[in-house]
């Protein structure tokens, strides 16, 4: 049974809930982000709370009302909110399992339809770019280096620092595209289960971040990022994927699992700072919060890494199969040197055209060609922030060499793989082999054979196993240090232009 009268308290302020109303009082603090030591921006903060949410809950946010003193004169001010049930907490909802499916689906089409009326400006923009999410990593990493007592050791987050800046120094365009694109808006900036109530007649959102308006301007899909971080904190990873899929849905949102994994790691840490905060102020649970944080926010930035595979080997090696297989599992760009090959002599990848070795469109003038376009493609995509997969035999070490040179321009983490067979095997493939875009046969296998550089830094993968067997040796050294996915993002289906 509710209690008719209860007090709960953040690290920033107090809710005193009585009958059916709450009031909301903002605690005189300054923790840098935050300041509401003077009482006038106490009063501010309120105001604003009320107008920002009302775009979420307006029945719900009644008002700002006055609390007087013995002089007659204002003192100190409340938020005025209608209660809610605490059962219909999303939060409670979950850990009830309860289902919450419906509730979701219409969360994120508040969401993104919110997202799509808010504001849009330069001072917004410059807030959501990559140098303000930089600026915001950068002060939460001061923020918990200058705390007394260390909650999170420093090698994670030294990890933590060297991964975020890695993808970001390398994703320019990718960020440049979303502001074009107009993604940077005036959200929510807080968007948590606790506060999130579904009733009969629709959800409502409550509890906008108010204080300073600087963190409510972001990316869409880091607002929504929020939600999906703390859903999978309540471990229901499957339900924070369904969320993020009818979020990208409903707002038309192309972007790249990789930005997605950045930014729901960034949510991470910011509440394991707050954790930290918390655990400051006396609270015995939150050292051990702050720590499951950190190590979700490492995950997520290990699964969102952009990474360039380079699956290389002879004909008949397995190769293509290998790599479209590595594609479907993870998601990944592939790009086939065969096919882009044709595509650069005009012909249908599917046409053959046979030719002796090192003839034809298969001179080494032709192999050159192939290979610089190869690249280029794959740096235009790594820098958007699109993980690739490079299908070729990988047999001239110049090629490498170039390729390594693209992952180093987009920080992107190169991983060479090389297939190979027993011989009766590959002999066999070449010899069943029909209709496909490639014209290797064994005679031109005998001869690439001969011609083939050691690649002694690829990791070698014989395809002569059980297709499984070798795709699960693949996608371990793609992924070394984390699961290889720990959801899969299934991007929308845009019309077409």
């Amino acid at each position: 049974m509710t209690s008719w009268a209860e007090i709960k308290e953040t690290h920033a302020g107090v809710v005193l809930l009585l009958g059916d109303h709450a009031y909301k009082l903002k605690k005189p603090v300054d923790f840098g982000f935050l300041d509401f030591t003077d009482r006038e921006r106490r009063r501010a903060a309120c105001q604003e709370e009320v107008e920002l949410n009302r775009r979420l809950a307006p029945d719900v946010y009644e008002g700002v009302a006055d609390v007087l003193g013995p002089d007659g004169r204002p003192c100190e001010h409340l938020v005025v909110m209608r209660r809610m049930p605490p059962e219909r907490r999303l939060s409670a909802l979950i850990r009830t399992g309860t289902p919450v499916e419906p509730h979701l689906r219409q969360i994120a089409r508040m969401i993104a339809s919110m997202h799509s009326r808010a504001r849009h400006g330069p001072e917004i923009d410059r807030q959501g770019s990559r140098e303000g999410i930089r600026a915001r990593w950068t002060a939460s990493f001061d923020q918990v280096r200058a705390l007394p007592e260390k909650i999170i050791d420093d090698q994670m987050a030294g990890e933590i620092e060297r991964l975020t800046f890695r993808f970001l120094d390398g994703r320019e365009p990718l960020f440049a595209t979303r502001l074009d694109e107009g993604r940077i808006v005036d959200g929510h900036g807080d968007l948590l289960t606790e506060d999130i109530f579904c009733l009969d007649d629709g959800p409502r959102i409550l509890d906008c971040l108010e204080f300073d308006e600087r963190l409510r301007f972001l990316d869409g899909l880091d607002d929504a990022a929020f939600l999906a971080m703390d859903l999978e904190r309540l471990g229901v990873p499957r339900l924070a994927e369904l969320f993020l899929h009818w979020y990208a849905e409903f707002s038309g949102d192309p972007a790249p699992p990789s930005l997605l994994h950045h930014y729901v790691a960034y949510r991470a840490f910011v509440r394991a700072k707050v954790a930290c905060l918390r655990h400051q102020q006396g609270d015995s649970g939150a050292a051990s919060e702050a720590r499951e944080l950190a190590h979700l926010t490492l995950r997520h930035l290990h699964a969102g890494a952009v990474t360039l595979v380079l699956v290389g080997g002879p004909p008949g090696a397995g190769k293509s199969t290998l790599a479209a297989a590595i594609a479907d599992h993870l998601g990944y760009t592939m790009l086939s040197s065969d096919r882009v090959r044709k595509e650069l002599a005009g012909i249908s990848p599917e046409q053959a055209a046979p030719a002796p070795f090192g003839e034809g469109i298969y001179s080494e003038q032709w192999t050159r060609r192939t290979y610089d376009e190869l690249l280029s493609r794959a740096e235009r995509l790594l820098r958007q922030g699109e993980p690739v997969i490079l299908d070729a035999s990988w047999a001239d070490v110049t090629h490498r060499a170039d390729a390594e040179q693209v992952a180093q321009r987009t920080c992107a983490d190169l991983v060479p793989l090389r297939c190979t067979a027993l011989p009766q095997v590959m002999a066999e493939r070449l010899a069943r082999r029909t209709g496909g875009i490639s014209d290797a046969d064994q005679v031109i296998a005998e001869a690439m054979r001969q011609r083939t550089a050691p690649w002694p830094e690829a990791i070698q993968l014989d395809t002569s196993a059980p297709p499984e067997q070798t795709l699960e040796r693949a996608l371990g050294a793609i992924h070394p240090s984390a699961p290889t996915a720990l959801w899969r993002f299934h991007r929308p289906q845009m019309e077409p232009d």
